[in-house]
């Protein structure tokens, strides 16, 4: 199966978790695509369509298909997190 171009990773952030700002992604780029993890543990996200949500326990090495615009501070127990867009 051929590989959709929407799908491929072009750029990333390193995160640092906070409970007030969004994630600065470059312009035209509104949220991430993938979630990446140097250190299993919880994600608490702000997700593109605006719901608050807590991933428990995302494994290392993973591309999650997650798209988020923030990665809260509190509840966030991740460590070494990348936002992939």
């Amino acid at each position: 199966m051929a590989q959709r171009v929407d799908d491929v990773l072009t750029g990333g952030v390193t995160v640092v978790p906070d409970d007030e700002l969004n994630i600065v992604f470059p312009s035209g780029t509104t949220c991430s695509k993938a979630v990446y993890v140097d250190g299993t543990g919880d994600v608490a996200a702000v997700m593109a369509d605006g719901s608050e949500l807590l991933f428990n326990d995302l494994a290392v090495g993973v591309f999650h298909r997650l798209s988020v615009v923030r990665i809260f501070s509190t509840g966030t127990t991740a460590t070494g997190i990348k936002v992939l867009y």
